[in-house]
């Protein structure tokens, strides 16, 4: 990960840089918060922003977002007592590093703030098939489309073929194009010059120049507006790119991968994607098949994620039972590795034995894995004649057909779209491929929910390592 420090580098401050070094961030550092704004425009890129807490937090982000720039800050301090901390996170820091310096809450901070570290996994034939086209392909500079569901790993084979490029050390740089509104990705992926828009003081490098050398992930690219497919064309074909409010091209260097969770040839059928684009972004097709299609994964990913997060959380890990193995192998995991993992880290916060049993593994709404009670796993029986549940089950049917007679379709469809972003714990592109929405429509739906006053799911993914949440 790479860190801008923004402070004056005293002895402790410099003892703090040299931990974050240790565990692999790529430091850099400037005094005053105005240079920190500069350095991001220039392109000289930051994955997080560590600075004093004695500076004007919510000024530097006001200026960053100004200039469409969304980078996390942690606040830091020398003798910083609790009012003061408290008013750095208030301006908007993520969280706060009292100085000197404790390596395991640097370790955790920077674990929880920028996670890069995902490798690849995999013991399934399935997927071990498509790591050996991977293998194949990552030295060439051929530009490739990873397509999956939502939750297989697509980002994370993105990064498995950069560091196995050519070009791995050289920027690898991300953006996801579902995340970003269309009128701000434009500048996102090209910079700007000064005066091209309203907040534009000074020219600001775009991702493109910003992974010159190196490799650009265009994540969910089936979300770009017909406009930016266009430009983006010229880009991949003429290695140039045009800055908003620019009067001359720029050349770039840079390998282009792109991911998509949807059929982007039946999105060229309908008219949403250019299928000249198309044919530039898939010389390459990755795809990256469901955890469901690859049994042979679950177990081992399983394992891996419950040693990383008891890591993080400072507890010991615990083995999976013989009942929980069964249980999250026989589940379907609609979402895929992402959602493994997330079940795994309340896993690890949950359980109390000294193994993680299925009690323990829960599902985003807090029911066990699959409805079944261990007792159940464990094979004993169930009492309850089947005659009983059929008749709770036709009650509970009749009980929710009869609350939607009365309402309007718009009342219903604003209850479906609401309640699935909850089931999803807020994460957009997850309740987008559930209810079979693109991601641009879900968000239009969301905005409107929220103009009418209505509180929208915020996107959760459980407790960090440092116990503020992700």
């Amino acid at each position: 990960m790479r860190l801008l420090v923004v402070g004056r580098l005293s002895g402790q401050l410099a003892s703090a840089v040299k931990m974050a070094m240790a565990h692999g961030a790529k430091v850099n550092h400037v005094e005053r918060a105005d240079q920190a704004t500069e350095q991001l425009r220039r392109g000289q890129g930051a994955d997080l922003l560590m600075v004093d807490y004695q500076l004007d937090i919510a000024a530097l982000i006001a200026a960053n977002e100004a200039e469409r720039i969304t980078i996390p800050v942690v606040a830091f301090g020398v003798d910083a007592d609790a009012r003061e901390a408290a008013a750095a996170i208030k301006a908007g820091a993520k969280e706060f590093i009292p100085l000197p310096p404790d390596a395991e809450l640097i370790a955790a901070v920077l674990s929880a703030v920028a996670d890069d570290e995902k490798p690849m996994i995999s013991a399934d034939p399935s997927m071990k098939a498509v790591l050996q086209l991977a293998d194949q392909v990552a030295r060439s500079e051929a530009s490739i489309l990873i397509t999956g569901e939502s939750g297989v790993g697509k980002e994370v084979m993105a990064r498995y073929l950069h560091e196995h490029s050519r070009r791995s050390e050289r920027p690898f740089i991300s953006v996801n194009c579902a995340a970003i509104p269309d009128n701000l990705l434009e500048s996102e992926l090209f910079g700007h010059e000064k005066g091209a828009f309203t907040g534009a003081v000074a020219r600001r490098i775009g991702k493109f120049e910003e992974a010159d050398g190196g490799t650009l992930l265009l994540d969910e690219i089936s979300e770009m507006d017909a406009r930016l497919q266009a430009k983006l064309l010229r880009a991949i074909q003429e290695r140039v790119i045009d800055r908003v409010g620019g009067s001359k091209p720029v050349s770039v260097n840079i390998r282009i991968i792109a991911t998509s969770n949807r059929d982007l040839a039946k999105a060229v059928a309908e008219g949403t994607f250019r299928e000249d684009l198309l044919y530039r972004l898939n010389v390459v097709n990755l795809r990256l098949p469901s955890l469901r299609e690859r049994p042979g994964d679950i177990v081992v990913l399983a394992d891996h994620f419950i040693k990383k997060y008891a890591a993080a959380n400072g507890v010991p890990v615990r083995p999976i039972s013989a009942a929980a193995r069964q249980a999250i192998s026989a589940h379907r995991w609609p979402g895929n590795v992402r959602e493994l993992e997330n079940a795994m880290h309340r896993a690890v916060l949950l359980a109390t034995g000294s193994e993680i049993d299925v009690n323990a593994i829960r599902l985003p709404d807090g029911q066990p894995l699959g409805g079944m009670s261990a007792g159940m796993m464990a094979g004993q029986a169930y009492e309850a004649p089947q005659a009983g549940v059929a008749a709770r089950a036709a009650q509970a049917a009749d009980a929710v057909t009869r609350s939607f007679v009365g309402q309007t379709v718009a009342a219903m469809e604003k209850t479906l779209i609401l309640d699935t972003l909850t089931h999803c714990l807020g994460n957009r592109t997850h309740a987008a491929n559930i209810l079979g929405i693109s991601i641009r429509t879900l968000r239009n739906k969301l905005n409107e929910y929220a103009d009418e006053g209505t509180a929208i799911p915020a996107p959760m993914s459980g407790v960090s390592a440092s116990g503020y949440a992700a």
